[in-house]
């Protein structure tokens, strides 16, 4: 059997999660990256070259890197950040080197594909979308006097950690173009994944794309769903699995898929997650893709061995 071609769409720690497992069972990766980050470095670069945040693009690159000792060299050269009180500080070489590739091509892809290049990626990274994104969030529960008021908050990275409950996002500018290579690489894959990662700036956004969206929706690859191993912590504070699943499909009930991959420590009620999951006509495949000995993070071998059970199974949507 032939290795799977997968497009991963996510951002930050999550998708690098995803790709971290995807390398051990193919070549064939294309990672669809968030371009609403405006905190830090990425936020400090797009503000001042009018360019994508490029932070979660390094660390999906990073991701892909080569096991060999040029890939790892590369790998901690891009992730590496400048310490000290200076203009530099805090700044991620990687970060730097992508945005200095962006001035002299035209092309942000071809820059993209340098650095791949570089690193001798097993795979590729694209941009969500044609131009830098803001998110927009409307929250409630921020105004103790009234808690059923909606305030609106904008920028990613005050969402991430508003205090609030998350009701509803949007993207500025509205209905942003996406590119070419990200939405054909969803619609000719053998299997799209998504998530994990924050739920609202980092996995949902790719819905509010409408060229992505309309790609998820008559792909003919396999769908699966990657839910949080912590749903109820930073911007989904108090949501549980289900609830992801239901603002999901609250954002994009066209959208369909084949499994809901899920660790079993975050399923309070299998009968009400099936419930959930024949909502978006998938299937809930519940196996343990948690690290053992550290909370939160997934364990790539295990998340490997997820995925090969999702593509192996018949694909028989609900």
């Amino acid at each position: 059997m032939s290795a799977p071609i997968v497009a991963a769409l996510g951002g930050g720690h999550g998708l690098s999660a995803t790709l971290s497992a995807l390398r051990l069972l193919t070549d064939e990766i294309t990672a669809i990256v968030t371009v609403a980050d405006d905190g830090g470095s990425s936020g400090r670069l797009r503000e001042e070259f009018s360019v994508l945040p490029p932070g979660d693009i390094r660390m999906a690159l990073s991701a892909l890197c080569a096991d060999s000792e040029w890939g790892q060299t590369w790998r901690d050269v891009l992730q590496h950040r400048f310490r000290g009180d200076g203009p530099l500080a805090g700044h991620a070489v990687g970060n730097l080197l992508i945005v200095a590739l962006w001035d002299l091509h035209d092309d942000p892809v071809a820059g993209l594909d340098l650095v791949g290049r570089l690193l001798h990626a097993r795979g590729r990274v694209l941009p969500m979308a044609a131009v830098p994104l803001t998110i927009e969030a409307e929250v409630v529960g921020l105004d103790a006097a009234a808690p059923e008021r909606v305030r609106r908050v904008t920028g990613q990275a005050k969402v991430a950690v508003t205090e609030g409950l998350v009701s509803r996002i949007r993207l500025l500018p509205e209905d942003p173009p996406a590119y070419p290579e990200s939405v054909a690489a969803v619609r000719s894959a053998d299997w799209v994944i998504v998530g994990p990662g924050s739920w609202f700036t980092s996995v949902m956004p790719h819905l509010l794309v409408p060229e992505l969206r309309e790609a998820l929706t008559v792909t003919r690859a396999g769908r699966v769903l990657v839910l949080n191993l912590e749903p109820g912590t930073g911007e989904t504070r108090g949501f549980s699995a289900i609830q992801h699943l239901e603002t999901f499909i609250d954002l994009a009930p066209e959208v369909r898929f084949d499994y809901v991959l899920v660790d079993p420590a975050v399923v309070e009620d299998e009968a009400e997650l099936d419930s959930a999951c024949r909502r978006i006509g998938a299937r809930p495949h519940i196996v343990p893709v948690a690290a053992r000995h550290t909370a939160g993070v997934h364990d790539p071998l295990r998340l490997a061995a997820a995925f090969q059970d999702v593509f192996t199974a018949p694909r028989e949507r609900r």
